[in-house]
């Protein structure tokens, strides 16, 4: 069979980092293809070419097709790939890590199954968000404690500004029409925030499921860090557009919520913060992209070698 014509598979050196990409695109009603570098989004209107390696996350809604050459593509340039319900409102899957080594991964597991080294964890998320106080010696009730003050109070304080009656975060996954405007919005930003947070966990080689705070689902990992930045982005936004009782209210939330990503850098700083949760030191996650083997004594040895020429076999 003859060669099929395309781009030639980056090496990931090549490929922007995940923290210098943009942020998300939403699409519903469209087909997805290739062409070159390219994905291309089809619809009655048209087609337009998006490159594919400056995506950090394609959200897809209702009505999306994908070619088989269109998710070779953007498996090959690392581009997170969430299926989403109708608005963008619901998570149902979604596509490959960037990264192919796993130490942040097995940092993660690491932390998250030792209790002393969890709470440490949560401690420093709420560090983020409490960044004058020292939280280092609080328990875990009084964390949850003081969060729920700070959202009661940036509820509170988003409906003073814009006069948007506030009575609670109140919604069904099933009906997004059931809630009253500021929660259609805010559902439609949340939704927003926390597409950019999968598709940067698991860029990064991370689990969304295993999570510090919020714990016992798939996407555990993406509300924990997807709240870090709702007080800043999602909330404030979606008291404005409520206020403002646009027509087509998910749409504008979208664009407002992905401007505000930008001029706030908040995939970038979702890439610092992870790191930082996780990691000890600010030093770089291993970028070989090499398979090691397990040894109970040195950690790691090198694979592709046969270790029965090197004296491996002598306790057989």
């Amino acid at each position: 069979m003859a060669e099929i014509p395309g781009m030639i598979r980056p090496d990931l050196q090549a490929l922007p980092r995940i923290k210098d990409r943009m942020t998300f695109l939403y699409l519903e009603h469209c087909t997805l293809g290739r062409q070159d570098g390219a994905i291309t989004v089809t619809d009655e209107r048209g087609v337009v070419h998006v490159p594919a390696a400056a995506i950090s996350v394609l959200l897809l809604g209702p009505g999306t097709r994908v070619t088989h050459r269109a998710m070779e593509l953007m498996g090959d340039a690392g581009v997170g790939i969430v299926w989403v319900g109708e608005q963008g409102v619901r998570y149902y899957a979604h596509g490959r890590s960037l990264t192919t080594h796993t130490r942040l991964l097995q940092r993660q597991a690491e932390l998250v199954s030792h209790t002393r080294k969890h709470l440490e964890v949560v401690r420093k998320m709420y560090q983020l968000r409490f960044p004058d106080e020292d939280v280092s010696r609080l328990t875990m009730q009084q964390l949850r404690g003081r969060e729920g003050s700070r959202v009661r109070a940036a509820y509170r304080e988003a409906s003073r500004k814009t006069g948007v009656p506030w009575n609670g975060r109140v919604y069904q996954t099933e009906d997004f029409e059931a809630g009253d405007s500021v929660n259609q919005a805010l559902s439609a930003g949340h939704a927003c925030l926390y597409g950019l947070a999968h598709a940067v966990i698991v860029a990064l080689g991370c689990s969304p499921g295993l999570g510090f705070v919020h714990v016992g689902h798939e996407c555990s990992f993406v509300y924990d860090i997807a709240d870090l930045y709702k007080a800043e982005i999602t909330i404030p936004i979606a008291f404005t557009i409520a206020a403002e009782n646009p027509e087509n209210l998910p749409s504008i939330v979208r664009r407002r919520v992905r401007d505000a990503m930008v001029e706030h850098r908040i995939l970038e700083r979702m890439v610092r913060d992870i790191r930082w949760l996780l990691l000890e030191t600010e030093e770089e996650a291993s970028k070989e992209n090499a398979v090691y083997l397990w040894d109970n004594h040195v950690g790691t040895v090198d694979n592709g070698i046969n270790y029965a020429e090197k004296g491996g076999d002598k306790t057989f």
